[in-house]
């Protein structure tokens, strides 16, 4: 994979595969690049359909450097390593940027910011509350990294607890980031006028209601999957919503 140094010195891994309009996908939480978009067959069918597909390792996360303390998270720290890798990679109006749960908070985090202006954008596996309500989903996280091996077997904090284990060696490094989850109000979500589609599994109950944050935003687009918000991102039916949603933008 190559590499990129961003904005305070952090090592980042990405892939960057095919040829045609930009795509950056942001993976979600306790997950990878691979895990999130390639394993299941997601970057392939979205190269196969002609567009070039840009896929990070967030901070913290596969073969990206993980910073050992706080002041390597600083706030909004994911965003600001996307923004430096669209200006490594020199992207420009083309640029669609989406990600899941922890990857669509993280684009949101980034289209507030208004560093980077892309055409569109994909928020997958988040609902109204898990945005607005971040610092409460922080402290869910934080709980679960702290408490990890206590939990009840087959308890939600089991299954993510099960899910951490098979994809980060050191939860603890990711304290940091969960606890600096900050909200984002609604006021700002009704200010991002670009288009929006945003995808959820039809169980996926995790981030809130995805039906209310597409209500919320001026131009969005809500597309169901089957699945809950483990299982939603691993089905071919995931593969064709987006690729549903980059058609419509660029029809739009």
């Amino acid at each position: 994979m190559p590499r990129l140094t961003s904005f305070d010195g952090t090592g980042l891994a990405f892939r960057d595969e095919g040829e045609g309009p930009p795509v950056l996908l942001l993976h979600g939480l306790f997950s990878t690049a691979e895990v999130n978009w390639v394993r299941h067959g997601t970057a392939a069918r979205l190269v196969a359909a002609g567009y070039r597909v840009i896929l990070p390792d967030l901070r913290g996360h596969g073969a990206s450097d993980a910073p050992a303390g706080p002041e390597g998270w600083p706030e909004d720290a994911l965003a600001k390593d996307a923004e430096a890798l669209v200006a490594h990679l020199g992207l420009g109006p083309e640029l669609v940027v989406g990600g899941y749960s922890l990857g669509a908070r993280t684009t949101v985090r980034l289209l507030v910011r208004g560093e980077v202006r892309p055409r569109a954008a994909i928020l997958a596996g988040m609902g109204l509350e898990g945005l607005t309500g971040g610092e409460a989903r922080g402290r869910w996280f934080a709980r679960l990294i702290e408490g990890r091996g206590s939990w009840p077997r087959n308890s939600a904090e089991w299954f993510a607890e099960a899910f951490m284990k098979a994809n980060v060696p050191k939860p603890e490094a990711l304290l940091p980031l969960v606890s600096g989850f900050r909200g984002t109000p609604e006021s700002a979500l009704a200010e991002l006028t670009l288009p929006v589609a945003v995808i959820c599994g039809t169980d996926d109950r995790d981030n809130g209601s995805a039906s209310a944050l597409a209500a919320a935003l001026p131009d969005a687009r809500l597309l169901e999957v089957p699945g809950n918000h483990m299982s939603a991102v691993t089905r071919p039916e995931f593969g064709e919503a987006l690729l549903a949603a980059l058609a419509g933008f660029r029809a739009s």
